[in-house]
């Protein structure tokens, strides 16, 4: 396959990119440090897509390839939620939606000492942090953030869990707020946790209030920003 040369980092962000794409070269950037994360791999000096998508960066430097699919490829740093399969002596074993299930060491909690091991049965679900994500070996969990602590991570208990593609996942956790998620929190109150393996939580006081924003969630993907508008103020008056 004849590789497509860019010419510069930022000529190709936010355009379609498809396997075979050369997106950067690591020779014409010295002293810079990078972060890959899905969709694109190094051979030697150069930084080649493997699935088709968008390219996109975050700064300060790091690039992945953002596509709408149903399967999971596990990315370090990636937030995920994760479903608890078995237990073992010193891990825990954890359906993430990737090709393998994912290991969660018992100690890989805020404090976590063998004194103090927290005990999860089959089903709980929880909010991850993945650590460790090498070719052909289980991806490594976490509970905590870079510095240790617990913040987000931890059981998410009550609500409703709905899966969802792992592109529309992304526009949840983007930055601005995607506008449903705006839309929505301007009329209710609820709690959400969503996952880049496509996956998503949400808790309310009411079952109705859920029921509202998993719909409004899912209906959103395929809409633009004033659609994913019009489509809340719809659904908001269903239950007014």
């Amino acid at each position: 396959m004849e590789e497509k040369q860019s010419g510069s980092p930022a000529s190709l962000i936010d355009s379609t990119v498809v396997p075979g794409d050369v997106v950067l070269d690591l020779s014409s950037m010295t002293n810079q440090t990078i972060k890959l994360g899905g969709g694109l791999r190094q051979d030697c000096d150069a930084i080649s897509v493997m699935k088709a998508g968008t390219l996109r960066f975050s700064k300060p430097n790091k690039y992945w390839v953002e596509s709408s699919q149903k399967r999971y490829t596990p990315c370090v740093e990636d937030a995920v939620l994760g479903i608890v399969v078995d237990s073992k002596a010193d891990n825990f074993l954890i359906d993430i939606k990737g090709p393998v299930l994912a290991f969660l060491p018992v100690l890989a909690f805020e404090g976590g000492t063998r004194r103090n091991i927290p005990k999860f049965e089959v089903g709980t679900l929880l909010y991850l942090r993945v650590v460790k994500a090498n070719f052909g070996m289980n991806p490594e969990l976490s509970c905590t953030d870079a510095s240790g602590k617990a913040a987000e991570f931890g059981p998410l208990k009550d609500g409703y869990m709905f899966e969802t593609s792992t592109g529309l996942s992304r526009k949840l956790l983007s930055s601005p707020t995607c506008p449903v998620l705006e839309a929505l929190g301007k009329k209710l109150s609820f709690e959400i946790a969503a996952g880049l393996n496509g996956r998503v939580w949400v808790n309310a006081a009411t079952p109705d209030t859920i029921v509202v924003v998993a719909n409004a969630i899912m209906n959103s993907e395929s809409l633009s920003g004033a659609q994913q508008i019009i489509m809340v103020e719809h659904l908001l008056k269903n239950i007014q």
